[in-house]
């Protein structure tokens, strides 16, 4: 019999976020979003002399958005609470490491991206409204200079 759930397609709610280098040991951290893996070639136009039907359309070099991690706000992971303060507040910037897994129903990972040369570049906490009956979040927009897919 072929294995079960084989030929369908992974869910996207199941994975993991590990930050490495932040302290002594990897920080696993629950976020409920992460968008931003992505990539795109920057071009250039070149126009030819003579030739007015089109122009050519070189490629440049990659370009990565910014990697934005959200989850509920929580007092659990100091290292990376001070990581982000380092940053914001003394402009100490500590460039990290982090891994992005893609998980299945027995936890392993079906996908990894090793994204690298991290660091914060906007901290944020949802709007507090007595009117509305929502978790605080916690967002964290970081840059980064590529990632790879394993």
């Amino acid at each position: 019999m072929a294995e079960q759930g084989k030929h369908f397609p992974p869910v996207g709610f199941h994975f993991r976020v590990v930050f490495t280098g932040i302290g002594s040991d990897d920080i696993d951290s629950r976020f409920q979003s992460v968008s931003g893996l992505s990539m795109e070639l920057e071009t250039e136009s070149r126009k030819e002399g003579g030739e007015n039907r089109y122009e050519h359309v070189l490629p440049v070099r990659a370009k990565y958005p910014v990697l934005v991690l959200k989850r509920g706000l929580v007092n659990d992971s100091e290292l990376l609470t001070s990581w982000c303060n380092d940053a914001f507040q003394s402009l100490t910037i500590k460039p990290v490491d982090l891994t992005i897994s893609l998980l299945n129903a027995n936890h392993e990972p079906l996908m990894t991206w090793s994204v690298k040369h991290v660091w914060p570049r906007k901290w944020s906490h949802s709007d507090l409204n007595a009117e509305q009956n929502v978790l605080a979040i916690e967002t964290f927009e970081l840059q980064y200079q590529y990632f790879t897919l394993s």
